[in-house]
């Protein structure tokens, strides 16, 4: 009988099974070697936390040593950004009042300039303020002492009265003359303007009215009316800002100034010619203390001459003086002295002591040697003969 040939079934179910077989030897293997492998790791891990912790607490104190200084650093920081902050909200807190007390300021300064302005419309007021200008530039310069304000003092003349602000006094005599009366209307108006053309215009009319007061103070010759005066006239303009406008839209004015005797003076200037002519003053002053001092020099040589002409009769009375004390001592010695001690022989004394001899004086007084003494004595000899 011959054997059957299995067939697909069959073959599928032992192929099941020993699948199923494999799967279980296979899971027994895997389950075995994981307990295996667990209890392994479980060991090293545990060695190997315990080797780890020991490494970490030493990393811990060496990070601690690195970081306290850094934390601390970083604390000083912290309390220095604090107080710096804190000193920037003070500064701008004064910053702030600042800024308000110096926004009024601005304020009240633009009303008080306002008030200026309006001041200064007034003829008046415009004339004193210059003036009192001249007047500050003359004291910063020193010259009060050589300088006459004459506001009340006028010149007659043909074309009618002129009256100088300032006669400044040069050595030798001299003066000149500076008047400091300037029409600023125009420029006036000019800074008030907002608009560019006419600002232009404005300070066009200023420069025109300057030109006009110089072509004005030339004609009235102040040079000519007073003595000893310099051929030319100071116009004073009492702010720098109104020459330079006026140069700016007229740069002939300097020009035609010179032509007409006239020179344009700011306060810089000004004080520039005052310091000339005070520089001036001094070198007057000193050749005058050298003059002074020459004219001492001569009367003190001539009263020394004098005196030694009274000393000369000085000494020739001492000479004589000196000659009759010894014609006294000798008469005394040689006649009185002699009898006198005859008494003593006859045993009379009257004060219990002896008489004493009285020396001559040998020495005789010095005669001047000095020339101009012995000119003087000769001189006074013959005076007196």
């Amino acid at each position: 009988m011959s054997m059957k040939q299995p067939n697909q079934e069959q073959l599928n179910k032992a192929q099941e099974k020993l699948s199923d077989a494999f799967k279980a030897l296979s899971s027994d293997a895997l389950r075995s070697n994981n307990e295996s492998f667990l209890k392994l790791a479980k060991s090293t891990l545990e060695t190997f936390q315990e080797t780890a912790k020991g490494d970490l607490e030493k990393r811990q104190q060496a990070i601690d040593a690195l970081v306290k200084p850094i934390e601390k650093s970083l604390k000083q920081v912290d309390d220095k950004l604090q107080d710096i902050e804190k000193k920037r909200i003070d500064a701008y807190s004064g910053l702030t009042e600042q800024v308000k007390s110096l926004t009024t300021t601005q304020k009240e300064l633009r009303s008080e300039t306002s008030n200026l302005v309006k001041a200064l419309r007034r003829p008046d007021v415009r004339g004193r303020w210059g003036e009192i200008q001249l007047k500050r530039v003359v004291e910063m310069a020193g010259m009060l002492e050589h300088c006459d304000f004459f506001q009340q003092q006028s010149v007659n003349t043909d074309d009618g009265q002129l009256r100088p602000d300032l006669i400044v006094k040069l050595p030798g005599g001299k003066s000149i003359v500076v008047d400091s009366k300037v029409p600023l209307t125009a420029f006036l108006d000019g800074i008030e303007t907002t608009d560019e053309d006419t600002r232009n215009q404005k300070m066009k009319d200023h420069a025109r009215h300057v030109k006009t007061h110089i072509q004005s103070l030339s004609k009235k010759s102040y040079f000519a009316q007073f003595d000893h005066t310099p051929e030319f006239v100071v116009l004073f303009l009492p702010g720098e800002v109104f020459f330079s406008a006026a140069l700016e839209h007229d740069p002939s004015l300097i020009e035609m100034g010179v032509e007409q005797n006239v020179i344009i003076a700011t306060p810089t200037t000004l004080i520039a010619l005052l310091k000339a002519v005070s520089y001036g003053w001094t070198q007057e002053k000193l050749a005058e203390n050298a003059r002074e001092i020459s004219d001492l020099g001569k009367e003190l040589y001539k009263r020394l001459s004098q005196m030694g002409g009274h000393l000369a009769k000085v000494g020739k009375s001492l000479e004589g003086a000196t000659r009759a004390y010894n014609s006294a001592i000798g008469s005394l010695e040689g006649r009185v002295l002699v009898t006198a001690r005859k008494f003593d022989d006859l045993h009379v004394t009257v004060s219990g002591r002896d008489l004493e001899s009285l020396p001559p004086v040998e020495q005789t007084p010095r005669a001047l040697q000095a020339p101009e003494m012995l000119t003087s004595s000769e001189d006074n000899e013959e005076i007196g003969q």
